[in-house]
């Protein structure tokens, strides 16, 4: 079933006659305000009324100032800050049904009939019995009086929308909840400061993260760590686990590595339902293996800090699907959950979504682990079964034969590493030998090429840059050479991590295989950039690095204006022609306007953004942020933007500009692009091994047809291999993008959000899916 929705020629006008409450509930999340500031702007666009509700459904009860009409201003600068700004509690008096007429009573009386909720599983479900009862509650109030029929009337149905808030990720439906991600960048820098000390003095270090019942962040925190082992509740250990940890941290050293690293999920158990807690591994290391070893618990830090730049769109996309869906609500819809899929918006029925939550836990009790696993979803199985072959399965004695090369192409991008990584050691669990190219295919050239084994990539997933070394070079001029090296290195298969440069050299080396059979073999390209412009693939890896530096920058640059006051900063960033960067920093950091080369724009708006700015000037908003990718236009280029802006804002504001170049290259790695680029190696390797086997012929690989040379993107929901051939036709060579971007459908949310009065297309806007279906749909999601 689902609900087609109509085109609304006139969003700005949906909500006229209107009121919205929103709330924060249960455990605070780094996001939230986010999703706050989307719903109160956006509701307010749509001409509706939308009033804060402070402290959770504890506010909701008391009424009085806790429910306070929003404005525009009241949201800003919001959006950088972690926690929950309206505040959350824990509330006993709303589980009584005295406390819900109370609280029915203060929303009647304020003609408020849409109540958007964000929190975790419980706050969810605390709403749809608010909104079951709430005919039977107007009724019980009409009788004592507590308020008029005429106002029952008018509130006679309850609209109910959810956004999941939870840092654990334990909300089924939805890929993920407001707030994980975040978590795991706080997760991640702790890791990476404990791997420095623990190197130093060849520690075991036993890191205990928040997940009472959901293992997402221990098990996220493993494979972007590198861990040797991780606990989750989800898949209890065997039971000889002992031994087997014992020897598997007794084998990484004998490799040389200085530390291990085991991850615990603070509800892991063992197959019989008992705890495993952080003492208990410790002392198991210390007696069995003598190893100095300490315990960190990582505690309510995971709560703390700047929401990362994913959970402010996430946050910010959430918003806005929740006033839409609130104001199309009827009777007979019912109260649904709006989240991600893959990255596109979707609606699910919350009763349904909340039933397979408590399935899992059910599950788990029961002890039925294998089902648990599967009903936490495609996601969680990938990262679960990747883990398990890198930490898991030692490479085989028998060797395959064949031998598999692995290079870098393009600029630097963070992620490439780890993807590198998981390639050579999936490689090896492949039985492959595994050869190291340096310095992209100048080096093929040369013959930089040398074997590399399983300690050759220790420690690479938190590593920024490119440990191979990488060059913007195409192949076409040294065929001869590659050719000859192919042959002399016996190489099989060849995986291209890079950017769009990998891209169009692979292109080339298949035009090149009519006259040099030994570019006749199997070709993956993976795509990694900052700029995510590779045709094939919504995200490229990197683009999530470099978003999160140009955000926390932006943020930096806001807190800078904010002080001087009338101020505006125009900001350059990297991306070439696509205006990815630009588009989604903007939306993280609260951007006024963002330029790109996709949208293209004239002097009309150039005037239009000015008059905004200095209309901006007379609120209590006295700043200005605009963002600018580096070619979206040839004329009007920074320089031209800031004098132009410099001129028009005499007397009202001041500019200034920075161009924030090759910073955005750098950096330690997030989570996403460390996980991403795992995922993307193992998955590489795997498609790679059976190509192998089927091009052979007699000892010799022969790849000729186009789906021996794919791309590996990742499309909405799933991993696919895409023939380069077919890709050609997607791709406008000239600025080196794709014809056609997902996230251009973003841009009108920034631009609402940003206080422009524009048409809202929600022809696109989610409709209502169950979730079983979801389950079995979706080959290969990440």
């Amino acid at each position: 079933m689902s609900h087609t929705m109509v085109k609304h020629e006139h969003a700005d006008k949906m909500g006229i006659g209107k009121a919205i409450a929103v709330l924060t509930s249960g455990g605070d999340a780094q996001g939230m305000n986010a999703a706050v500031r989307a719903v109160v702007r956006v509701g307010i666009y749509t001409g509706a009324k939308v009033y804060f509700v402070h402290e959770g459904y504890q506010g909701l009860v008391d009424g009085g100032d806790n429910i306070k009409e929003a404005t525009w201003e009241s949201v800003s600068m919001m959006l950088q800050l972690g926690g929950t700004v309206i505040g959350s509690a824990r509330c006993m008096d709303f589980r009584a049904r005295e406390g819900r007429l109370k609280a029915a009573r203060n929303l009647v009386k304020r003609g408020i009939t849409n109540l958007c909720v964000i929190g975790g599983d419980g706050s969810l479900t605390g709403a749809d019995t608010f909104r079951a009862e709430w005919t039977s509650l107007l009724q019980e109030l009409v009788k004592t009086g507590g308020i008029t029929a005429e106002e029952a009337s008018k509130s006679s149905y309850l609209n109910i929308v959810g956004m999941v808030g939870s840092i654990d990720n334990d909300f089924c439906g939805t890929d993920m909840t407001i707030g994980t991600d975040s978590a795991l960048h706080r997760i991640m820098e702790i890791v990476d400061a404990i791997t420095t000390t623990a190197q130093s003095h060849q520690r075991t270090f036993v890191l205990e993260v928040m997940g009472r019942h959901c293992g997402y962040l221990a098990l996220v925190t493993a494979l972007a760590s590198g861990a040797d082992w991780v606990f989750i509740p989800e898949s209890p250990p065997e039971d000889d686990w002992e031994d087997h940890l014992c020897r598997r941290l007794t084998e990484t050293r004998t490799r040389g590595s200085r530390l291990n690293i085991i991850i615990v999920a603070e509800g892991a158990i063992d197959k019989h339902g008992k705890p495993i807690t952080s003492e208990d591994i410790k002392s198991l290391v210390v007696k069995r293996l003598g190893y100095d070893t300490r315990v960190t618990i990582l505690g309510h830090v995971q709560r703390g800090g700047t929401p990362s730049a994913f959970d402010r769109i996430l946050g910010s996309r959430m918003g806005v699907e929740a006033v839409m869906a609130l104001l199309e609500g009827t009777p007979d819809t019912p109260a649904c959950v709006v989240s991600l899929s893959g990255n596109q918006a979707v609606r699910l029925p919350l009763m349904e979504c909340v039933q397979v939550t408590k399935d899992v836990t059910t599950a788990m009790n029961e002890g039925r682990f294998d089902e648990a696993l599967k009903l936490r979803g495609r996601s969680f199985q990938n990262n679960w079964n990747v883990y398990k072959i890198l930490a898991h399965v030692r490479p085989p004695s028998a060797k395959s034969g064949y031998n598999l090369a692995v290079m870098n192409v393009g600029a630097p991008a963070a992620g490439m590493n780890a993807a590198v990584r998981s390639t050579v050691r999936i490689g090896l669990i492949h039985g492959h030998r595994m050869l190291a190219v340096h310095d992209g295919f100048e080096g093929l050239a040369e013959g930089k090429i040398e074997e590399i084994g399983w300690g050759g990539v220790g420690g690479w997933t938190g590593k920024g840059g490119s440990s191979l070394g990488t060059k913007r070079t195409l192949p076409k001029k040294y065929f001869e050479q590659i050719s000859n090296n192919i042959a002399s290195f016996n190489i099989h298969g060849l995986i291209i991590i890079g950017g769009f440069e990998a891209f169009t050299g692979s292109l080339e080396l298949i035009e090149g295989r009519a006259k040099f059979e030994e570019l006749c073999i199997p070709l993956c390209v993976i795509p990694a950039t900052v700029s995510n412009n590779v045709p094939g693939s919504d995200f490229s890896i990197g683009a999530d690095t470099a978003l999160n530096t140009i955000t926390s920058t932006c943020d930096r640059i806001k807190q800078s204006a904010a002080g001087t006051k009338r101020r505006v900063f125009i900001i350059e960033t990297m991306g070439g022609y696509c205006g990815y960067l630009a588009t989604m920093a903007g939306l993280a950091a609260g951007a006024d306007a963002a330029y790109i080369y996709e949208d293209p724009f004239t002097i009309h708006d150039l005037e239009m953004n000015v008059e905004h700015l200095t209309e901006k000037m007379k609120t209590t908003v006295k700043r200005g942020l605009i963002l600018r990718n580096e070619k979206c236009n040839e004329h009007y280029n920074t320089e031209f933007i800031y004098n132009l802006y410099s001129e028009e804002g005499k007397g009202v504001f001041d500019t200034r500009k920075n161009v924030l170049g090759h910073m955005q290259q750098g950096g330690s790695p997030t989570p996403f692009d460390r996980n991403f680029g795992t995922k993307m190696g193992a998955k590489a390797v795997a498609w790679m091994s059976g190509k192998i086997k089927e091009c052979s012929r007699h000892g010799r690989i022969f790849a000729n047809s186009p789906d021996s040379a794919c791309l590996l993107g990742m499309r909405r929901r799933a991993l696919v291999f895409q023939p380069l051939s077919e890709l050609k036709e997607q791709t406008d060579f000239e600025h080196r993008i794709p014809r056609t971007q997902w996230w251009l459908k973003l841009r009108p949310i920034l631009k609402i959000l940003a206080k422009y009065k524009i048409e809202l297309d929600t022809s696109e806007t989610a409709q209502i899916e169950h979730i079983t279906r979801k389950r079995v749909s979706g080959e290969g999601a990440l």
